[in-house]
């Protein structure tokens, strides 16, 4: 016996152009890992020892081992690509400032915000203006960031070549 829907592909639906509002707000919290810092260095190919050797870290100005800044700029827009889910066509402008270090065992929150839309007939949708603020568990902001998604709208038709 089968599991139901087997064979089945299922995209969760995020939201579409024409659901959202200037104003609206999305967030995602995570607390950082000692294996979110180490795969870091790994992708990234980061070794530098404020990353990855404690006691040379705990000498420096930041006290210990802090997170590579590029993990930090893609927590930040993980939300963006799951709020658009399966209505997101491309995101086209990500911009991220950091603020003050984030260590393993810090919690995150990417708090965004909707603050401008530009309808764009030509792709049934429009851009989605967005800016961001993750603050630690601490209430520190330690990043904001900005971006902007070319989203469908609910009544867009998608071409698919098969």
């Amino acid at each position: 016996m089968g599991l139901a829907g087997a064979g089945t592909l299922r995209i969760p639906q995020g939201k579409a152009y024409d659901e959202v509002v200037v104003g609206d707000e999305f967030d995602y919290v995570l607390t950082i890992t000692e294996t979110h810092l180490v795969t870091a260095a790994g992708l990234f190919g980061d070794f530098n020892p404020l990353h990855v050797d404690e006691t040379f870290a705990a000498q420096s100005r930041f006290g210990g081992r802090i997170l590579h800044g590029p993990f930090t700029s893609a927590f930040v827009a993980a939300p963006v690509g799951l709020y658009f889910c399966g209505t997101a066509i491309a995101y086209l402008e990500h911009s991220c400032r950091f603020m003050a270090p984030v260590r393993p065992g810090d919690t995150l929150r990417a708090l965004w915000r909707v603050i401008a839309t530009t309808d764009k007939p030509k792709f049934d949708g429009g851009i989605v203006e967005l800016s961001c603020c993750c603050t630690n568990q601490s209430g520190v902001e330690v990043a904001s960031a900005a971006g902007k998604i070319l989203v469908e709208s609910t009544n867009s038709t998608p071409e698919i070549d098969v």
